[in-house]
C-alpha cells in the first residue's frame, strides 16, 4: 500500500526543564485557537494520563500519547499521521526538559520526538530572576543539536515590561529566534491545583469555567497566535510509514466492563478503541455510584487513578465492593492496573486512614509520602496466568506512591520485573483466580499482546457462560 504525504501543521511545546510551563502554554494555546475558530488536535509525549486529560479538555478532542520507547518510531509516526489534522494545528506537549531522555544520549527525548515528526519546537523558558542568561540557555539548545528546528521561544514568569524588553532583545539578537510568547509571573498551581502525582485530574477538579477564564485572560493574550500558526503551518508534509494493519481478535458478542469515574480515569484511548474495533461492547461502570458489577460481563478492566483520595466513598459503597469480590470469586476475568490493584486489595492506608476495599487480593496497600515506582517497566511473564502466555515480554510504565504491604506469604505472581519496581521483590502481576493485578500500565499500540490476552480471557468466559 502506498502512503501519500499530506499537510499536518504542527508544533512541539517543549521546556528547558520540568515545570517550565509547558502544560499551561499548551492549554492556553488550545483554548485560544479554539475560540478563534482554529481546529486543534492534542498529543502528549510520553506515558502520561493526567496531562492528556487536560489537553483533551482544552481541545475538545481526545489527546493521544506518543512514546517512542513503548511504541517504536514507526508506530509513533503512524499514530500521529492517523490522528493529525490537515486543516488546523496539531499540538504535541513534550515532557521533562527538551533533551532529557532514557539515557545519557537523550534517547526517546522530546527533541528526538520532534525530529522524528519533523516538527518545529517552541521552547518554554522560565525567565524568573534572570535576563541575558536566558539567551545563553537558548543558544546552548540551538548549538547542542543543530538538526532540531528550534523555531520560537515562550518566556514564562516575566516580571513586567522592562524585564520582557531586555530578555526579548537578548534572545532575538544573540540567537535569531523570535520570542512568540510572554507570560506573567503566575504560578501554574494557582490555575491548576497540584498534588502527589502531579496535577489534579479534570474529573476531580469540578467546574472548569474559572480555569478556562483564567487561562484566556492571563495567559492567552501573551501568546502570538498568528506567528505560532505560521510556524506550525511551515512544517513539511507528514509522510506516515507504511503500517501493516494488525489483525484484531474477534470480540463480537463480548461485553467488557470498565470502571470510569473520578477515582478511575487512567485509560489510554487506544486500549478501549482496540477492544471496540474488535467488536466488544464496552460498559462504563462507576465504582462510586453503582451498586453491583453488571451481570452478563465477560471481562472487567480497572485502570489507574486516585482511589486513595476517594477512600471514604469507595469504602462506603459496600454493595459494589461485595459484588466485585463475588465476581472475582466466580471467575470473571479482571484486569487491574495500579489504582485497580489498590481497589482489589484488602484496604488502602493513607494519611492515617484505613479504607476497606474489595478484598480480592490478600494484602493491604500503603500510600507513602515519597514515590515508590516511576518510569518505564519491562516484565517477563514466567508463570501461568489468565492473560499472557509465559515467555511474553511486556513493555510498560509505572508511576505510584503506593506499595503492597505483604505481612505474610506473598501471593502468586506471573512476572519477573526486568526493569522497574513492580509489586515487591522483583515481581509483578498478582494472580488470583482469573484476576491480574499489577503496577505496570500497558499501551495497546506498544503491547499488542494486551488486546489478544484480553480477548482470549473474555472469550473463555463467554464460552463458559454459554455452556
Amino acid at each position: 500500500m502506498t502512503v501519500s504525504s499530506r499537510s499536518a501543521p504542527r508544533l512541539v511545546i517543549a521546556g528547558q526543564a520540568g515545570d517550565a510551563g509547558k502544560t499551561i502554554v499548551s492549554l492556553a494555546l488550545l483554548l485560544a485557537w479554539r475560540r478563534s475558530g482554529v481546529s486543534v488536535r492534542p498529543f502528549k509525549k510520553g506515558p502520561d494520563y493526567i496531562d492528556p486529560a487536560w489537553l483533551a479538555w482544552a481541545a475538545g478532542q481526545p489527546a493521544r500519547n506518543l512514546d517512542t520507547y513503548l511504541m517504536g518510531a514507526d508506530a509513533v509516526r503512524g499514530a500521529f499521521a492517523r490522528h493529525a489534522l490537515s486543516d488546523g494545528v496539531n499540538l504535541v506537549e513534550g515532557n521533562r526538559g527538551l533533551f532529557d531522555g532514557f539515557d545519557a544520549a537523550g534517547a526517546h527525548s522530546t527533541a528526538e520526538l520532534a525530529k522524528l515528526l519533523h516538527a518545529p519546537v517552541i521552547l518554554v523558558v522560565n525567565a524568573a530572576k534572570v535576563t541575558r542568561t536566558v539567551a545563553a540557555v537558548v543558544l546552548g539548545c540551538q548549538k547542542f543539536d543543530p538538526d532540531l528546528n528550534l523555531a520560537g521561544i515562550v518566556l514564562n514568569r516575566v516580571n513586567g515590561e522592562r524585564h520582557e524588553r531586555i530578555v526579548r532583545a537578548c534572545i532575538e539578537q544573540s540567537c535569531g529566534i523570535p520570542v512568540v510568547g510572554v507570560l506573567p509571573k503566575i504560578e501554574a498551581a494557582e490555575l491548576v491545583p497540584e498534588r502527589h502525582l502531579g496535577l489534579v485530574t479534570p474529573a476531580e477538579h469540578g467546574p472548569t469555567a474559572a480555569l478556562e477564564s483564567g487561562l484566556l485572560q492571563h495567559m492567552a493574550p501573551g501568546l502570538d497566535l498568528e506567528s505560532l500558526f505560521k510556524i506550525a503551518s511551515a512544517a513539511p508534509p507528514i509522510v506516515p510509514t507504511e503500517e501493516r494493519e494488525r489483525e484484531l481478535p474477534d470480540l463480537r458478542g463480548v461485553k467488557i466492563g470498565f470502571l470510569q469515574d473520578s477515582a478511575f480515569t487512567f485509560y489510554y484511548a487506544e486500549n478501549l478503541e482496540a477492544l471496540e474495533r474488535g467488536g466488544a461492547e464496552l460498559v462504563p461502570i462507576s465504582a462510586l455510584e453503582a451498586l453491583q458489577v453488571p451481570s452478563g460481563l465477560h471481562a472487567l478492566y480497572i485502570g489507574g487513578g486516585f482511589p486513595e483520595t476517594h477512600g471514604d466513598r469507595l469504602a462506603a459503597n459496600t454493595a459494589f465492593l461485595a459484588s466485585l469480590r463475588a465476581a472475582a470469586q466466580d471467575g470473571l476475568p479482571i484486569y487491574a492496573e495500579c489504582g485497580g490493584l489498590m481497589l482489589l486489595s484488602q484496604a488502602i492506608c493513607w494519611r492515617g486512614q484505613r479504607s476497606v476495599m474489595a478484598g480480592v487480593l490478600p494484602f493491604e496497600v500503603e500510600v507513602c509520602a515519597v514515590m515508590q515506582g516511576h518510569g518505564y517497566a519491562e516484565l517477563l511473564v514466567d508463570s501461568p496466568n489468565p492473560f499472557y502466555p509465559p515467555g511474553t515480554l511486556l513493555h510498560g510504565h509505572e508511576f505510584h506512591y503506593s506499595r503492597v504491604a505483604v505481612r505474610s506469604e506473598p501471593p502468586a505472581t506471573a512476572c519477573q520485573v526486568v526493569r522497574g519496581t513492580g509489586c515487591w521483590a522483583g515481581r509483578d502481576g498478582v494472580t488470583v483466580n482469573n484476576v491480574w493485578a499489577s503496577y505496570t500500565h500497558l499501551h495497546a499500540l506498544a503491547t499488542p499482546e494486551w488486546v489478544s490476552g484480553f480477548a482470549n480471557a473474555a472469550a473463555r468466559r463467554k464460552r463458559a457462560s454459554a455452556a
